[in-house]
């Protein structure tokens, strides 16, 4: 197994690299959309581990095909820690093979490697969600149907847009 860790976090890239190195698992890493691109398309990895935000103007979820076009067959895990049913919709249309919400330890990354689904799951069945995620998730769900232009889903939603983009900053308390 090959995988290509993209995170912009380097310290916890280089955790996780180790974690997986120890297991046996070749690993490379990348922080930027670029070098994403570069080292799958010349490393050719089975999997990849892609961070959600990337910082900068560059979702993970904008990676995601450009990924699969470069490598063929490539599984693709969608890692973020701002979790939201929006966007793990909108990973697994674009072509994700698994989303895990951080933090994730080595073992829940090694199973959905692996494809095990219950590792990708982070919902309780029958667990009520605080008012806080209802909203979160409504926002997400939103930006999601704008192509995340956030002053169009601002206008949608009836904010303004600087309101809106407080609320992103903010992951609810209670996911």
């Amino acid at each position: 197994m090959r995988v290509l860790l993209i995170d912009d976090d380097p310290v916890f890239a280089a955790t996780l690299a180790r974690a997986l190195g120890r297991r046996g698992i070749e690993t490379a890493l990348a922080h930027t959309a670029d070098s994403a691109l570069e080292t799958a398309a010349h490393w050719q990895p089975s999997h990849v581990l892609l961070d959600l935000n990337l910082g900068g103007d560059i979702s993970g979820l904008d990676l995601i095909a450009p990924l699969c076009e470069r490598v063929a067959g490539v599984q693709i895990t969608v890692l973020t820690g701002y979790a939201s049913i929006a966007t793990t919709v909108t990973a697994m249309q674009r072509g994700a093979a698994g989303y895990l919400a951080k933090p994730v330890d080595a073992p829940t990354v090694l199973a959905a490697l692996a494809g095990d689904s219950e590792a990708t799951s982070h919902a309780m069945p029958g667990e009520r969600m605080s008012l806080k995620r209802l909203e979160w998730e409504h926002i997400q769900r939103v930006l999601a149907e704008h192509d995340g232009n956030i002053s169009e889903a601002a206008r949608a939603l009836g904010l303004h847009r600087r309101t809106l983009q407080r609320k992103l900053d903010k992951k609810p308390v209670k996911f």
